[in-house]
């Protein structure tokens, strides 16, 4: 029996939730964009982004997007789709999770099996409410990469190196792409217009193009 132990801002936390009922709500809730679930070894967060969340949310997915397409990078959005290992009993949907140095292992698959396909190679956190799922600890375990946590001000690019997330200035998932200029035009997308914001990224992303 799943136990409810505490509620946070736009977050239910779930204790002694069975893998199977996790499986059921994520099949449930397949078609939906929210909730969003976390799943740790019997913890079950479930998560309703607010409308800030979900603003940078999806600017950043655009900036890395554009900045893919114009460094003529191989990209595969896979969005908030859900994330599951049966062996490790943790299952996740991210902000937003990229499949770049990959992207054609996974490309026109209808269902990611982490036990079988590699991780993404890239996932965004928009943080702006606490949580109580250690999510780096989580990514680490199924061994994704690199992580880019939005703290409210910056964005902040962690690389996973022998099993733990250090924080690095430059990317590996898009090399040549540093934190602050993603911190830049992060912090541009909340007070700029769209359009401005978006031909002001296609416009850098051109003129910095690695190799010219």
């Amino acid at each position: 029996m799943a136990t409810a132990v505490t509620s946070l801002t736009h977050c239910v936390v779930l204790r002694n939730v069975s893998w199977p009922t996790y499986v059921a709500l994520t099949e449930d809730l397949a078609e939906c964009s929210s909730p969003r679930l976390t799943y740790d070894r019997g913890t079950l967060e479930i998560m309703t982004p607010s409308t800030d969340h979900e603003r940078v949310n999806r600017r950043l997915h655009t900036f890395v997007e554009t900045v893919c397409v114009a460094w003529k990078l191989r990209v595969d959005n896979v969005g908030s789709n859900t994330l599951r290992r049966e062996d490790l009993q943790r299952g996740f949907e991210p902000d937003t999770c990229f499949y770049i140095h990959h992207a054609s292992h996974v490309f026109g698959k209808e269902r990611i099996d982490l036990e079988q396909d590699p991780p993404p190679d890239l996932v965004i956190e928009v943080e702006v409410t606490n949580t109580a799922i250690d999510k780096l600890a989580l990514y680490s375990a199924v061994g994704v990469p690199e992580v880019w946590r939005w703290d409210g001000t910056s964005v902040i690019i962690l690389a996973l190196q022998e099993g733990r997330y250090r924080r690095v200035e430059d990317s590996r998932a898009i090399p040549g792409l540093r934190a602050s200029v993603v911190s830049e035009f992060a912090r541009a997308s909340r007070a700029e217009d769209f359009s401005a914001w978006l031909m002001s990224v296609q416009e850098w992303a051109r003129a910095n193009r690695p190799g010219g």
